[in-house]
C-alpha cells in the first residue's frame, strides 16, 4: 500500500465528508492511499454504521480493506444527511426506530455523540447520553479543570462533569485535546487522579481515547535535563571572579551541592568548605532541618545590629544584599520579643504586607507592578520566596493574585492575554476603552494619532486598514502593559516563587494551586470552627455548652466579634491555611475569668463561668481588646 501522510492529502476530500480539512483532534488523522485513490478522515471511517475492520492492522487503511470502503462508500451515497441535506451521510443512529443518518463532521456540529470503544455507537442529539446529576448545589461559576476557564455548573454537550469527583468540571474540547496528547495510559481524573472510572464516563460521552503512548513520553531526549548536576554558586556573596557559574574540580572553586535538595550549590571557598567530603546544606533545607529538631545549629559571627529589621529580614536568613541585617538568631529573638505568637500569625502579617507593598497594583485582583528601585534591591525576587517559604510552612492563601499572574507563572507569559481589569492605570485604561469603542476607522485613528507619541513609545503603531483592527491594538496595549512592561520583575518573582520546588509543583497541579493564589477564603462558619477543635482536658460540661451557644451567636451576628476573630486569637491566622495547622487547634478549661489564646500551640483556654452571659461577655471582651491591640503593635512594628 503507497500511502501520502497527512500533509501531502491537504486538498484531497474524505470520501465519506467530502470535506479536505486536515484537523486530527477533530475528524482524526487523514490518509490517502494512492493506489486507489482514496482519502479518508480516522473518524468518518471508524464511525461508519456499515464497515466493519476486516483485516490486519497494515492491510487497507487502518485495517478496513479497500473492497469494504468502497462497498460503504456506495452504501452512503444512497443517504442523505439529515443536517446537510447532502448525500454520503454514513453514520446512523443505533437509537431504536431512529432513522436520522448524517456525516461525521455534520453530527459534531449538531452535537451527536460519538462513542470510540465497543461497537462504535453513535448517538444523535434528541438521543445522546447525558450525564444525571442528582442535585446541583453551586450556585456560582466553577473553573474547568484543564483550561480554569469558567463555566457553569450544568451537563450538557460541551461541559462534562467528572464521574469521581464532584467539584470536576471541563469543557468537551480541552478534555479531547488532553486524551489525545496523554493517550490510554495517561488519561485519568486531573483531581483525583482516578482512570478506570474516569475514562468508562468519558468513553460513553464521546472523547476518544487513542490507544499510544503520551505525546510527552515520545519526544525524543524529553527527560534528557535530569541528567544534568546542579553546577552553580547560590550563597549570598559568591567569592569567584570568575562567576557563580565556574566550576573548577580539585580545587576551592569546585561547586558542592547541597546534601539534602541536590538543586543549590557553593563554590567550597564561598562557603568556607575544607574539602568536597564536608557536609554542606542550602538554606532552605537547613531551616526544615532546624526546625525538625534534628539540626544543630552552627555558630555565626554576629553581623552589624541595626533597627531598620523588615519582616523580610526576619523570615529569610539570606536577605537582599542591599539591605542591613543583624544575624538571625538575633532577628528571631527581637521578633519574638516584640510579636510573641505563632508561625500562622507571622505568616499571616507576611502576606499581608506583601499584599499591600508597592510590589503589586490593583485593589482585588493584583499584577506586578514596576517599580525600578525594588527590582535594583531584588525585592521581587525575595517577595517570590517569601510566598514559597509561606505556603511550604503552613502560611495562608495569598489569594490576591490576578488570573492573569497566575495564568503567567503556570503556562507562560506568551500564552496569556490579559484583559482590561487587569489595568490599575486609568490614563491606560481610558485608551484601551477608547479603542475599544471606535465605530470607524476614521475614529480609530484619530485616537491614534492623539496618542501618537505612548503607542510609538511602547511598540504598538500600527496601520489601520480596517475597524476590526482595533481588536489588535487593545490587546498589544494591554500585552505591553501587563506582561511585556514588568518582564524583569517577573522573571525575579517567577526564580524566587522556585524556592523548594513550590513554582514546579504549581506548574504541575494548577487547579490544585489556583483558588490558594486567586481568590481570599471563604468565610468561616461555627460548624467549621466547631469540628476545627480537638476537645483535651475539658473538665467543665458547661463551659463546652457555653461555648457551642457562643459560636452560634457569633454567627448569627448578636456577638461583637466574629469567627474569623475566634480563629485569629487562638492561631493567629484568621483563615485556615492551605497546609492545615500544626498542632490541630484544641480547647481546654482554666479556672479563670477570660479566655487565654495560645497561638504558639494554637490552643484555646475557655473561662469557667456560672451564665453565659458572663461567658459570651468575657470572651467578647477579651478576643476584641487583644486583636485591637495587636493591630496596633503589628501597624507600630512595620512602620518602624
Amino acid at each position: 500500500m503507497n500511502e501520502k501522510k497527512p500533509g501531502d492529502s491537504q486538498n484531497l476530500a474524505c470520501v465519506f465528508c467530502r470535506k479536505n480539512d486536515d484537523c486530527p483532534n477533530k475528524y482524526g488523522e487523514k490518509k490517502t492511499n494512492e493506489k486507489w485513490n482514496l482519502t479518508v478522515h480516522y473518524y468518518c471511517l471508524l464511525m461508519s454504521s456499515g464497515i466493519w475492520q476486516r483485516g490486519k492492522e497494515e492491510e487497507g487503511v487502518y485495517g478496513f480493506l479497500i473492497e469494504d470502503i468502497r462497498k460503504e462508500v456506495t452504501r452512503a451515497s444512497k443517504l442523505k444527511c439529515c443536517i446537510c441535506k447532502k448525500t454520503g451521510a454514513s453514520i446512523g443512529c443505533v437509537a431504536p426506530r431512529c432513522k436520522r443518518s448524517y456525516h461525521f463532521p455534520c453530527g459534531l456540529q449538531r452535537e451527536c455523540i460519538f462513542q470510540f470503544t465497543g461497537n462504535f455507537a453513535s448517538f444523535c442529539w434528541k438521543h445522546r447520553p447525558v450525564q444525571i446529576i442528582t442535585s446541583n448545589n453551586y450556585k456560582d461559576s466553577l473553573p474547568c479543570t484543564i483550561c480554569l476557564e469558567f463555566v457553569e455548573p450544568i451537563p450538557t454537550y460541551s461541559i462534562l462533569r467528572s464521574p469521581c469527583c464532584k467539584n470536576a468540571w471541563f469543557h468537551r474540547d480541552c478534555l479531547q485535546v488532553q486524551a489525545i496528547n496523554a493517550g490510554v495510559f495517561f488519561f485519568r481524573c486531573t483531581i483525583c487522579n482516578n482512570s478506570d472510572i474516569f475514562q468508562k464516563e468519558m468513553l460513553r460521552m464521546g472523547i476518544h481515547i487513542p490507544e499510544k503512548d503520551a505525546s510527552w513520553e515520545l519526544e525524543e531526549n524529553a527527560y534528557q535535563e535530569l541528567l544534568q548536576h546542579y553546577e552553580r554558586c547560590d550563597v549570598r556573596r559568591c567569592r569567584c571572579k570568575e562567576g557563580r557559574d565556574y566550576n573548577a574540580p580539585n580545587s576551592k572553586w569546585e561547586i558542592k551541592r547541597c546534601q539534602c535538595c541536590g538543586s543549590s550549590g557553593t563554590h567550597l571557598a564561598c562557603s568556607s568548605l575544607q574539602s568536597w567530603e564536608q557536609n554542606w546544606e542550602c538554606l532552605e533545607c537547613r531551616g526544615i532541618l532546624y526546625n525538625s529538631g534534628d539540626f544543630q545549629k552552627p555558630k555565626k559571627h554576629a553581623l552589624p545590629n541595626t533597627n531598620n529589621v523588615g519582616i523580610t529580614d526576619c523570615l529569610l536568613e539570606e536577605s537582599s544584599p542591599k539591605l542591613p541585617r543583624q544575624s538571625p538568631g538575633a532577628q528571631r529573638k527581637d521578633l519574638l520579643r516584640e510579636h510573641p505568637g505563632s508561625k500562622q500569625e507571622f505568616l499571616s502579617l507576611l502576606m499581608q504586607h506583601l499584599e499591600n507593598s508597592p510590589l503589586f497594583e490593583g485593589s482585588l485582583s493584583k499584577n506586578l507592578s514596576l517599580n525600578s528601585q525594588a527590582l535594583k534591591d531584588n525585592l521581587y525576587y525575595e517577595a517570590g520566596k517569601m510566598l514559597a517559604i509561606s505556603l511550604v510552612h503552613g502560611g495562608p492563601s495569598p489569594g490576591f493574585f490576578s488570573k492573569t499572574l497566575f495564568d503567567c507563572l503556570v503556562y507562560g507569559p506568551e500564552n496569556t492575554q490579559p484583559i482590561l481589569d487587569d489595568v490599575s492605570d486609568f490614563d491606560v485604561a481610558q485608551i484601551v476603552m477608547r479603542v475599544n469603542a471606535a465605530t470607524n476607522t476614521a475614529d480609530l485613528n484619530s485616537i491614534i494619532n492623539e496618542f501618537y507619541n505612548y503607542l510609538e513609545l511602547i511598540g504598538c503603531l500600527r496601520i489601520i486598514t480596517s475597524l476590526s483592527d482595533k481588536y489588535m491594538l487593545a490587546e498589544d496595549i494591554l500585552d505591553y502593559h501587563v506582561i511585556k512592561r514588568v518582564q524583569a520583575p517577573f522573571e525575579s518573582f517567577k526564580q524566587g516563587l522556585k524556592t523548594l520546588g513550590v513554582l514546579e509543583k504549581i506548574q504541575s497541579y494548577p487547579e490544585a494551586f489556583y483558588s490558594f493564589f486567586c481568590h481570599k477564603p471563604e468565610n468561616l462558619s461555627a460548624k467549621v470552627l466547631s469540628d476545627l477543635f480537638t476537645v483535651h482536658t475539658l473538665s467543665d460540661v458547661q463551659a463546652l455548652g457555653f461555648w457551642n451557644s457562643y459560636l452560634q451567636a457569633v454567627e448569627d451576628g448578636k456577638s461583637a466579634t466574629t469567627v474569623e476573630d475566634i480563629l485569629s486569637f487562638t492561631t493567629g491566622c484568621n483563615s485556615i491555611p492551605p497546609a492545615g495547622f500544626k498542632p490541630t487547634p484544641s480547647l481546654e478549661c482554666l479556672h479563670m475569668d477570660f479566655p487565654v489564646g495560645n497561638k504558639c500551640n494554637n490552643c484555646l483556654a475557655l473561662p469557667i463561668t456560672n451564665t453565659y452571659k458572663e461567658f459570651q461577655e468575657n470572651m467578647d471582651f477579651a478576643i476584641r481588646n487583644t486583636l485591637r491591640l495587636e493591630k496596633e503593635e503589628s501597624s507600630h512594628y512595620i512602620e518602624h
